[in-house]
């Protein structure tokens, strides 16, 4: 599972992601600096040549090569999904992961246009193929949105077969395939004029998705005037009215229960980190990143290369996951550890807000090291 989307606002691009992943699999927060070009680059499963690599901030599973999702150091942002089609990814070699192809387009991008050459010509070249997930054998194609601070697009795949279309003033992508018509450019193997959803598996329903997409979608049509805070509260959403306060129901037959801040164990699905990015043509990129379920943590305000470094500590987002573990079990619990890492977020954004102002590289830098240190006395105070 995973939400991925974006808005344009006023002078800036917004961009948000939840990653959806097995509930004990860590991921951590990490800055990677510039590479120049080599010989050869080791992906997961590939072995491909490496033209160097732009500076990016990114989310990764500690197991993966990949990400899930990031924001480079030019202001192009890359998330993906898992989606279901009528190809068999059992049925390939392993080849480029979705995450693989989040981290290259990272990479290599300067504009959103850029990113979408590269992922496809990527995807064309050497397919999709291995499994994503750490405890079984579990290979999937994916779907991207690729933002910059004035355009972007929605990418859907299947294995080497593609199409795309502009995000326009905004978008969101899920777990299925949304595209019908309206893409505007494909792969050769596309059809002028074809529906792209006959690439949908029809054997999986897309209630599991079509709840989240109306809550993203209503995110994105207040247009402009959406805020940071308000992708965080839908980040933070447990679905049908519950908000982030109450935690989300049992799985209905009509997608209930699947909701944009995932707490679904039993389909080894639970969102282990999310991202909020910043893309303007004013100002470098700046970020909010979360360890584990946002209902459950902190947004830390980033600045790359400021990023605080016990973002990249697992042990860090095992805390975390501690404290999701103990609010799964015990819901009332919630309300208790919101009380508490609220005002450490409101203070840490507005303390963020004030050092972006200021321009000030070595005031940012001060920032991210101490940044992480209130909410650390918060964690301890929750006995986690």
């Amino acid at each position: 599972m995973c939400d991925t989307l974006c808005v344009r606002t006023n002078g800036a691009m917004l961009f948000a992601k939840n990653s959806d992943r097995h509930p004990d699999e860590a991921q951590v927060v990490e800055w990677h600096a510039r590479r120049a070009p080599g010989t050869e680059l080791h992906t997961q499963y590939l072995t491909i040549a490496d033209p160097g690599a732009h500076a990016f901030l990114g989310s990764r599973p500690t197991w993966l090569w990949g990400v899930e999702h990031g924001v480079n150091e030019h202001g192009v942002a890359i998330g993906n999904e898992k989606i279901w089609t009528v190809d068999r990814p059992h049925d390939q070699p392993a080849a480029l992961l979705g995450m693989d192809l989040v981290r290259l387009g990272l990479e290599r991008a300067r504009t959103a246009d850029e990113a979408l050459a590269i992922l496809t010509s990527l995807i064309e070249r050497y397919g999709q193929g291995g499994s994503g997930e750490p405890h079984r054998d579990e290979p999937y194609y994916s779907s991207f949105l690729v933002a910059d601070p004035d355009s972007g697009f929605v990418v859907e795949t299947s294995n080497r077969t593609w199409a795309a279309r502009p995000v326009g003033a905004g978008a969101a992508i899920s777990n299925r395939i949304s595209l019908s018509t309206n893409w505007t450019c494909a792969s050769s193997d596309v059809a002028p004029d074809s529906d792209f959803d006959t690439y949908r598996w029809t054997r999986m329903p897309t209630a599991i998705a079509d709840d989240r997409l109306a809550l993203t979608g209503a995110t994105i049509a207040r247009g402009c005037e959406t805020t940071v805070d308000d992708l965080a509260r839908t980040l933070r959403d447990h679905g049908r009215d519950r908000g982030a306060e109450e935690m989300p129901g049992a799985i209905g037959p009509d997608g209930s229960g699947f909701s944009v801040c995932m707490h679904r164990r039993e389909s080894h699905s639970q969102t282990t980190a999310s991202m909020i990015a910043e893309l303007s043509t004013s100002a470098p990129p700046r970020s909010w990143m979360s360890l584990g379920n946002p209902c459950t943590s902190v947004y830390v305000p980033c600045f790359p290369p400021a990023v605080a470094p016990e973002l990249g500590d697992a042990e860090h987002w095992r805390r975390f996951a501690r404290l999701r573990d103990r609010v799964e079990a015990e819901p009332d619990q919630l309300a208790e550890v919101q009380v508490v890492l609220a005002p450490v977020e409101a203070d840490l954004w507005a303390e963020a807000d004030a050092a972006f102002v200021s321009c000030e590289r070595s005031r940012l830098d001060a920032f991210a090291r101490t940044a992480f240190a209130p909410i650390d006395a918060a964690l301890h105070r929750l006995g986690v």
